[in-house]
């Protein structure tokens, strides 16, 4: 607890892409000792687990789970490889961090929260770009008042993804993959943040707007997928796997805020395909203002609009200075959030963070938006 001398925490890793490395240096900024890692392929886990100086690697997570006796587990793969791996790590009472999606439907998300809840365990939610600085910014202002009571959040992003990058996970709803899985965790955890955590309502339209994607070998790091798009996507040598997962989504949402008498209404409006012609942002409004943050996950400049005219506003230093010395806005927010579950699990104060609870729960909205239709049909009106 508190003034108590601090204990060093085990951290194990399951992933060796582009996650599980930002998540072991993620945990080591915290403080943690990563004690190992795991991935499905011998050659590739040695190499990382070489390259990071990490003294065990493996292929047999159980194993793993064995021989490295951690603290904490961390979950860096595809969500659909999440289930069994955090349950086992649960049967032994570790601390799990996972990242986003939870799994690849909501009924094995609830599962595993239960199973967290009666272990007794402390368990983190990678939604995590609600610690990117302009949206702490702003759930600092609108607390304050900068904006009075918040009527209205509204989303918008265009990522214009290539049509060629190789057939894998993100392609497969089974996988984890989508636009949902995949951006919608973290803007309405950005929203959350922000105005309120209570979801009132939710309902959306979701399209797979690509069809098929061809299948290239060699593929392992998610960051790296665009090395690999072939030159010629009409050859017709080329192997293709079909999509079965939204590639495009609106979703529209009620929150409830203790800053406001009335719900807030969000609009989530992302289209993975399509190209942007004004900057991707996010906006808070207010009954006397509004906030809006430039950038899909509202990482830019903050504008605040006050008294008939908009004004970029510096960041504050101490959140500034509070930033973790990490390259790369993922990587910032891994490490903000590694940070706070490791200093709760050591007893100390924390300000509330994503769990299981929310892991679950936006597991759960997603299959309903996906199933929610495609509305009412007016054709027979007059």
């Amino acid at each position: 607890m508190e003034g108590e001398p601090v204990t060093t925490l085990k951290v194990l890793i399951c992933g060796t892409g582009f996650a599980g490395r930002g998540h072991a240096e993620a945990f080591r900024a915290a403080g943690a000792e990563v004690v190992g890692i795991v991935g499905r392929t011998d050659a590739v886990v040695a190499q990382v687990a070489e390259e990071m100086g990490i003294p065990f690697a493996g292929t047999d997570w159980e194993a793993a789970l064995e021989t490295c006796r951690a603290d904490i587990v961390s979950i860096a793969t595809p969500g659909g490889a999440h289930y069994a791996p955090i349950r086992q790590a649960l049967e032994r009472g570790c601390h799990v961090f996972c990242d986003k999606p939870m799994t690849a439907e909501g009924d094995t998300a609830v599962d595993l929260c239960r199973r967290a809840e009666a272990a007794g365990v402390k368990t983190a939610y990678a939604a995590s770009f609600r610690y990117t600085p302009s949206v702490l910014h702003a759930q600092r202002l609108v607390a304050e008042g900068a904006i009075g009571a918040p009527t209205e959040v509204e989303c918008i992003s265009h990522f214009n993804l290539e049509r060629g990058i190789p057939f894998g996970w993100s392609h497969r709803r089974e996988d984890g993959g989508g636009r949902l899985n995949n951006n919608f965790t973290h803007t309405l955890s950005i929203a959350c943040a922000v105005v309120g955590e209570t979801i009132l309502t939710v309902t959306g339209q979701v399209r797979d707007d690509l069809g098929r994607a061809p299948k290239v070998a060699g593929v392992h790091n998610f960051a790296t997928r665009r090395a690999f798009i072939p030159e010629d996507l009409d050859d017709p040598a080329l192997e293709w796997g079909e999509s079965n997962v939204e590639w495009s989504y609106t979703v529209l949402a009620q929150l409830q805020s203790p800053l406001a008498e009335r719900p807030v209404s969000v609009l989530f409006k992302h289209g993975g395909l399509v190209p942007r012609f004004h900057e991707d942002h996010i906006v808070f409004y207010g009954t006397e203002g509004a906030l809006y943050l430039e950038g899909h996950y509202g990482s830019g400049q903050l504008h605040h609009y006050r008294d008939g005219r908009w004004q970029a506003l510096p960041l504050p230093a101490d959140i500034s200075d509070s930033l973790p010395d990490v390259t790369g806005e993922t990587e910032q927010c891994w490490h903000h959030l590694a940070r706070i579950f490791v200093q709760d699990i050591q007893g100390h104060t924390v300000d509330p963070y994503p769990t299981f609870h929310e892991g679950s729960l936006y597991q759960q909205i997603i299959d309903i938006i996906r199933t929610s239709g495609s509305g009412t049909d007016v054709t027979a009106l007059g």
